[in-house]
C-alpha cells in the first residue's frame, strides 16, 4: 500500500461539551485511566507523550518522555538538566506535551511554562527507580558524543561492583531531576467519522478559571 493511501476510518467515540468535565485535569485523569485500562499490549506505555521545545536560535525539537505525576499544579517529567531539551528549556522554559492513543482514537495537546520541581521531590523518585536505572543515569552524559560504545557499560560494571551492596544508597547526579509543565491551554481530540474530529480546547484565564471552546477539525 502506498503511504499516501494509508488511512482509518475513526468512529469509536464522541466527546461533547455536556460530557466534558469542566476542569481539564480531571477529563485528562479520565482518559488517562481509560487508556490505562482498555488498551492492552506489551509495548503499550500509557504515559508516553511527546516533549516539544524550541532552542535560543527558534529550533523546535521533538521526543518521547514518559508522565510520571500530574495534578493540577501541571505535568511532571525527569531527565537530565543537562541534555538538550534541558539547555533548550533553560533559555526558553516554554513547551508543548502531546499524548496519543491510538487504539482510544484519542489525543492531548498540552502547552504551559516548565519549571524544575523541588529537589527533595526528585530525590525522593530518583530512589524510587531501579537501582540499574540509577547507575544509567550516573553514567550518562546525556546527549554528548559517545567515542567509544564499550566505555559505558565498563564504567557501569565498575559502578555495579561500587554499590553491589543494596543498602547502600546511588547518589542523585545534580544534573539530573524534574520538570513540571504548569498548562496554560489543553486540547483532547477525538476521532470521528468523515474527519469531522471532536476538539475541545481548555484556556486558562487570567483568575485561573478554565474557558472551554469547540475547535474545527
Amino acid at each position: 500500500m502506498a503511504t499516501r493511501d494509508m488511512r482509518r476510518e475513526f468512529a469509536k467515540d464522541e466527546l461533547l461539551e455536556a460530557d466534558a468535565d469542566p476542569d481539564p485535569i480531571q477529563q485528562f485523569a479520565a482518559w488517562f485511566e481509560d487508556a490505562k485500562q482498555h488498551v492492552q499490549g506489551e509495548w503499550f506505555e500509557a504515559n508516553a507523550m511527546t516533549l516539544c521545545t524550541v532552542s535560543a536560535e527558534g529550533q523546535p525539537a521533538g521526543r518521547i518522555v514518559l508522565l510520571k505525576e500530574f495534578d493540577e499544579r501541571g505535568f511532571v517529567f525527569y531527565t537530565n538538566y543537562a541534555s538538550d531539551k534541558g539547555d533548550e528549556l533553560a533559555v526558553n522554559p516554554v513547551a508543548s506535551l502531546v499524548s496519543y492513543w491510538g487504539e482510544l482514537e484519542r489525543q492531548v495537546r498540552i502547552t504551559g511554562c516548565v519549571s524544575k520541581i523541588d529537589e527533595t521531590e526528585s530525590e525522593e523518585y530518583f530512589h524510587s527507580r531501579p537501582r540499574g536505572s540509577q547507575l544509567g543515569a550516573l553514567i550518562s552524559d546525556q546527549s554528548a558524543i559517545v567515542e567509544r560504545r564499550e566505555s559505558m557499560y565498563e564504567k557501569l560494571a565498575e559502578l555495579e561492583k561500587e554499590y553491589a551492596d543494596e543498602t547502600k544508597p546511588i547518589p542523585r547526579p545534580p544534573t539530573w531531576g524534574g520538570y513540571r509543565v504548569a498548562p496554560q491551554r489543553i486540547e483532547f481530540w477525538q476521532g470521528r467519522p468523515n474527519r469531522l474530529h471532536d476538539r475541545l480546547l481548555y484556556t486558562r484565564r487570567d483568575d485561573g478559571a478554565w474557558m472551554i471552546q469547540r475547535l474545527a477539525p
